[in-house]
């Protein structure tokens, strides 16, 4: 019996082949139950969302009254709940009958901003005009956003993100971070409007995420006569906005670096060329490059006159965005974002370049500052960042010590501190680059992270905690 055993390919390689079975087993039953309240909160979802849009104040009152009086009606001979539960029955069948009447023609022009901020309320007007020939009134005005239909392995990455947040009593400062929520609005009253005539209307929307706010269309909305339920009409509006990271105040901070040699000088910062700054006029010497003669002077002098240039020093800064996290969706990464948003409206100035370095689908090294581009294109590009998740941090690493050698200094927002990043800065600083550290953590470490490489400058690194961002700044010294 036990011969079989021996055989090459018998029950020996049989369990081998089976062996992975009993660890996928309960991989998968994990997952079951997560895929039914994924579903549940698809549906869930979507009802809330109608149901929000639907009932008025005085609707939810009558809907909570009428759930009520279906409960205490079960006892129709000791109780008279049964007649209201009648009463409030009746009005919700007529306030729904009213609604299926309620037909508009109107069209709607919004007047957005190219730019909204996350966090800070902003107005934009929308024209509204009547296009039949019956003036239309007690009309409101909701937004459709295109809101973002999480996958369930987005869902999931949020939900555990929450789990962990919840086990360690750290919840956020914002009291939920939901991340898939773009923005709130407001509902917006309409004033009467005329037959083939238009008004304005203002709208205030406050952006919860960065990057590109999508607006679907409008939908219009009038109430029944009670006041209970709304009957709503959709005109299609399609249009954009591209909402900003949030900006910090930074208080004076000694930046990293000195002027360096920049080969091109100015012609660097204003077209990418290879030439000096002008300083004058003087004889031809031999050896001088033909491109450099000035042709009107040797005109009129009679001799060949060339153009003089200095080399051109100024400060050019590395404001290196750590991008590797294992969460898709995570506070601390969204802080990070802010705070080298704030640095780059800081540093941007008339007298430095300033070159943006991250991974994300791949390397990306931006440069701006001297007339190269502007804060808003900055901007733009932190805007559209996104977590690299499943590659290792040496990409980054590669990226920027490719680079160092034309920058005067390092700015790194980091959003850990753990031995490839420590790392990663001792090599900057042994190659001579100043570098200015900032960690970006979930939560505020038991005892304060050992400094490493950047223990000789204490007052260069800085360990922030995500929720918290503008009070720590605000205390930097």
């Amino acid at each position: 019996m036990a011969a079989p055993e021996r055989r090459a390919g018998g029950p020996i390689a049989a369990r081998e082949n089976l062996a992975p079975a009993p660890a996928s087993l309960p991989r998968v039953a994990a997952k079951l139950p997560f895929k039914m309240v994924y579903r549940v909160y698809r549906v869930f979802s979507r009802l809330w969302y109608w149901a929000q849009r639907r009932f008025t104040r005085a609707g939810w009152i009558v809907l909570a009254s009428l759930f009520v009086t279906t409960i205490m009606s079960v006892d129709t001979d000791n109780l008279v709940a049964y007649q209201g539960f009648s009463l409030l029955l009746m009005l919700w069948l007529l306030a729904f009958a009213f609604s299926r009447f309620f037909r508009a023609n109107l069209s709607v022009i919004r007047l957005l901003p190219r730019f909204g901020t996350v966090g800070s309320p902003f107005t934009y007007r929308a024209l509204v005009r009547n296009l039949t020939a019956k003036s239309q009134c007690d009309l409101t005005l909701l937004e459709d956003l295109a809101e973002p239909v999480p996958s369930f392995p987005e869902w999931l990455a949020a939900q555990l993100a929450m789990e962990k947040s919840m086990r360690s009593l750290r919840l956020s400062r914002r009291q939920y971070f939901n991340p898939f929520k773009l923005a709130t609005l407001k509902d917006s009253l309409i004033p009467p409007v005329p037959p083939h005539r238009e008004v304005e209307v203002k709208i205030e929307v406050t952006p919860l995420r960065r990057g590109v706010l999508r607006f679907k269309g409008v939908t219009l909305a009038r109430t029944d006569p009670f006041g209970l339920f709304r009957a709503l009409a959709r005109v299609p509006a399609p249009q954009t906005t591209l909402i900003l990271p949030k900006r910090y105040p930074l208080p004076p901070i000694a930046l990293p670096g000195v002027m360096k040699y920049q080969e091109g000088g100015v012609a660097l910062a204003s077209n990418v060329g290879q030439s000096e700054e002008f300083v004058a006029l003087r004889d031809y010497r031999r050896g001088d490059p033909l491109r450099h003669i000035h042709w009107r002077s040797w005109a009129k002098t009679g001799k060949p006159i060339v153009k003089e240039f200095e080399d051109e020093f100024f400060v050019r800064h590395a404001l290196v965005l750590d991008t590797f996290s294992d969460q898709s969706f995570s506070e601390a990464f969204e802080d990070a974002v802010s705070v080298a948003a704030s640095f780059a409206c800081t540093i941007l100035t008339q007298e430095s370049l300033l070159d943006l370095l991250f991974v994300g689908a791949e390397a990306y090294c931006f440069t701006a500052g001297r007339g190269l581009a502007h804060t808003d294109q900055m901007l733009e590009i932190l805007a559209s960042v996104q977590v690299c998740s499943g590659s290792p941090f040496r990409l980054l690493e590669n990226l920027v010590l490719n680079h160092v050698g034309v920058v005067s200094g390092c700015i790194c927002v980091l959003l850990a501190w753990d031995e490839p990043r420590r790392n990663f800065v001792k090599k900057l600083k042994a190659l001579g680059i100043p570098v200015l550290v900032v960690v970006v953590v979930p939560a505020a470490p038991a005892k304060p992270f050992d400094p490493g490489p950047m223990r000789d400058e204490p007052e260069k690194f800085r360990v922030l905690e995500a929720g918290r961002i503008a009070e720590q700044l605000a205390i930097w010294k």
